[in-house]
């Protein structure tokens, strides 16, 4: 039988193995290198430099803080050459008081323990600040998802689903893709789940084909939030969006949504990068052609009319958007005096670290941070959530109406809370969910 583990821990017990395999289906990647910076430890200065500003039990902060629960499995998986490896794998949940954990679940080289609690936690809050009845929880897997075949990748997420089986369900937890995983995965996991239960299950799962009761609108609701919430900001700082610039950092689903759907609304983008590199225009470029160029090559370089640049130019655009749409720890005190954009809108979770926060407040920097920018995803498996339980869909065109009410709602939610205070939207966003998270536990009251 696996080992597994279940503690409030912050360690990394290593790599997971994997085979030399390719797996085209992935189009998320990052370079295999060690983040820095604690991205819990990230998490945990934001909520503390909120949680400073309100007047609340010490003790009861301390309660709604930490995850609640993080479990750790080693999985043995077999593999298409008839041996066996071992990947590490872990699944967090950080609080489940507002409803049943909700997160993805992340296949990557790169992943620990730490980033893990640290995304469970910003789900928390994020579910909490567009007021949706989740907790916040995520997953993630050691390995390289390009290096497995269908045929690895498919029991390595049966062996996840088989280990941690007792976590999960509609009403527990319920996971969704994220880097390295899809809509295949989330099929693969919800058989696996429904199996045991002798029944299909939909709803133990979001992010699914459309055609096992996934929603129509969930691919691009991520980069539809970023767009809603962008074009909130600048009709709050008076920015005429048809005369705008602006920055992505990250062309995938994500990035590349977000700046389509921007460029829609008349935004020039001039700069944009991805895993590959950069590239830039004065004049502008276009993002649908520029979509369909990556599509077929994998890469945003040899696009034509644009010139090749250092990937780091593009944090430091002198543009009037700024999307950092790719990893953690992007824009740190070392660089955020380079930052020269008016609004940073946070496609990613966590890409700008608290020491930058201070910066960029300082600088004039109107940062929509991540708990509410990308909250369109979640939001929407929450709509997939509802569509499985009630078990009637809704058109793309009511889940987009949906989200929009949501978003607008949560953007303005949190407007009126930094304003009240004098505190920045992200300090505002936590301050919100922080209440939120409060208000139901005082209500339901901690069992002992």
């Amino acid at each position: 039988m696996p080992k597994k583990q279940t503690a409030n821990v912050r360690t990394n017990p290593g790599a997971g193995g994997s085979t030399r395999k390719k797996h085209s289906r992935m189009v998320v990647q990052r370079k295999n290198t060690t983040i820095p910076i604690s991205v819990f430890g990230n998490v945990m200065k934001q909520f503390d430099a909120a949680a400073a500003k309100m007047h609340i039990d010490p003790h009861l902060l301390d309660f709604i803080k930490v995850p609640r629960r993080s479990t750790i499995v080693n999985l043995p998986v077999r593999m298409d050459d008839g041996g066996y490896r071992m990947f590490t794998a872990y699944r967090v949940q950080h609080s489940i008081a507002r409803g049943p954990a909700k997160g993805g679940i992340r296949f990557h080289p790169d992943v620990t323990l730490d980033e893990v609690q640290a995304l469970a936690s910003w789900m928390t809050w994020k579910c909490a600040v567009v007021n949706i009845p989740f907790g916040g929880a995520k997953g993630g897997i050691i390995c390289d998802p390009q290096e497995l075949s269908d045929g690895e990748l498919e029991r390595l997420t049966r062996r996840y689903v088989g280990d941690m089986v007792d976590l999960f369900g509609p009403d527990q937890d319920i996971p969704a893709p994220d880097v390295g995983s899809g809509p295949q995965v989330m099929a693969w996991f919800m058989d696996t789940y429904s199996m045991r239960e002798n029944h299909p299950v939909p709803g133990t799962v979001t992010g699914k084909p459309i055609n096992l009761g996934g929603s129509l609108g969930r691919n691009e609701a991520t980069g539809r939030g970023v767009m809603i919430a962008t074009r909130e900001a600048a009709r709050h700082l008076k920015l005429d969006l048809s005369q705008a610039t602006a920055a992505v950092q990250g062309f995938g689903n994500v990035g590349s949504i977000s700046a389509r759907l921007l460029h829609e609304l008349g935004v020039r983008f001039t700069y944009v990068s991805d895993v590959t590199g950069a590239v830039h225009s004065p004049e502008g470029i276009d993002i649908p052609k520029l979509i369909l160029h990556v599509e077929k090559t994998k890469s945003v370089l040899g696009f034509p009319g644009v010139r090749k640049v250092e990937p780091g130019e593009v944090l430091h655009a002198s543009v009037d958007i700024l999307v950092p749409a790719a990893l953690e720890n992007q824009v740190t005190q070392e660089n955020a005096h380079q930052v020269r954009c008016r609004i940073l809108a946070e496609g990613a979770n966590g890409p700008v670290t608290p020491e930058a926060d201070k910066i960029l407040k300082k600088n004039g920097v109107f940062v929509i941070p991540d708990i509410l920018c990308n909250a369109g995803g979640v939001t929407v498996s929450y709509f997939e959530w509802v569509q499985n339980r009630i078990g009637y869909f809704w058109s793309e065109d009511e889940v987009n109406r949906r989200l929009e009410e949501k978003m607008i709602s949560a953007f303005h939610d949190v407007l009126n809370v930094a304003i009240k205070n004098k505190t920045t939207m992200r300090i505002g966003a936590f301050m919100l969910a922080i209440a939120r998270v409060v208000d139901v536990v005082k209500l339901r009251g901690i069992y002992s």
